[in-house]
């Protein structure tokens, strides 16, 4: 039999045939288990090489952050959902409003739980909701799309291009467009995918380790941490008071009781009750500090430090 002509681009290493897997349906499940385990190791390595252009990304946005800049995700499909749910995770946990860090995906909220026929391909759709969102030149503008050519995404880029806005290409392929058209392109190259095109696996896994790393490191360069505690945490709900009390406790080497009754008396703000512990200063002052300090509480200890030197 003829061999098939290939319908794929075959640079494009996301739509490639895997020769690991041709046969996997004839695997064991444990066998199969195995042979998808084997592959999804590949993705921190592939992630680990993306580490330059990465942080690269987390001090570009960083910067602009400190001045009123947007962190925005673009994405269609899962490379969407992914941006999406990294999105919303940044409120709770590092206390940043829910205008600072936004997520588009196309086809809008019905594309978070069903598949939107087209709306990849409405190449002015991203441009469009950038500029419902009033798009600035200091935002930070990260589109995510495994292949690389996403027209949603494309287009999306184009348009923060032309407000002047940072822009980053995450993509799974290199080179492709994303990553040519961007001022940073991180290419976590996974190879083919387990089964052909189904870029939610490897692909998908590793855009999820990289929006993590960005959105992190971006809050750690601003503050938002104090060593590994998130003390800007939102304490929303009993889960979350928990475990505020608990940073209070490990930060200064609290008890849990004493570290809930300096909570309470700083009005629930972490980093407002740790400075009061280790600097026994009024909450007021604390809060007085971490305004000239950007927030920072390594740089208000720091500073306290050298000042008693």
């Amino acid at each position: 039999m003829a061999s098939p002509q290939l319908a794929w681009d075959p640079g494009s290493l996301t739509e490639s045939p895997n020769p690991a897997t041709a046969e996997i349906d004839r695997l064991s499940t444990l066998e199969l288990v195995k042979r998808i385990n084997a592959e999804d190791r590949r993705v921190p390595e592939a992630v680990a090489a993306q580490a330059e252009p990465i942080a690269q990304a987390i001090d570009a946005i960083a910067e602009r952050m400190r001045y009123g800049g947007r962190l925005i995700y673009i994405g269609a499909g899962t490379s969407g959902r992914l941006g999406v749910l990294d999105a919303a995770e940044c409120p709770p946990t590092f206390g940043t409003s829910p205008t600072q860090v936004v997520a588009l995906i196309a086809g809008g909220e019905k594309a978070l739980t069903q598949a939107v026929e087209g709306a990849e391909d409405d190449t002015e759709g991203a441009a469009r909701a950038l500029e419902s969102l009033h798009l600035q030149a200091q935002d930070s503008v990260v589109g995510i799309a495994a292949s690389g050519r996403t027209p949603y995404v494309l287009g999306g880029i184009r348009a923060a291009r032309s407000m002047g806005a940072l822009t980053i290409g995450l993509a799974c392929n290199s080179p492709s467009p994303l990553t040519e058209q961007v001022d940073i392109a991180i290419a976590p190259l996974v190879g083919p995918e387990v089964i052909l095109g189904s870029t939610r696996m490897k692909a998908g896994t590793a855009q999820k380790l990289v929006l993590n790393t960005i959105s992190t490191g971006v809050m750690i360069r601003l503050g938002k941490t104090y060593g590994n505690l998130m003390v800007d945490l939102q304490a929303s709900n009993a889960k979350l008071k928990r475990r505020a009390e608990r940073m209070v406790a490990l930060a200064c080497n609290l008890d849990p009781t004493t570290a809930a009754q300096l909570l309470q008396t700083c009005d629930g703000e972490v980093k407002t009750a740790i400075l009061v512990a280790l600097m026994g200063c009024s909450a007021q002052e604390a809060r007085q500090h971490l305004q000239q300090a950007q927030g920072k509480i390594r740089q208000v200890l720091d500073s306290a430090l050298a000042q008693q030197r």
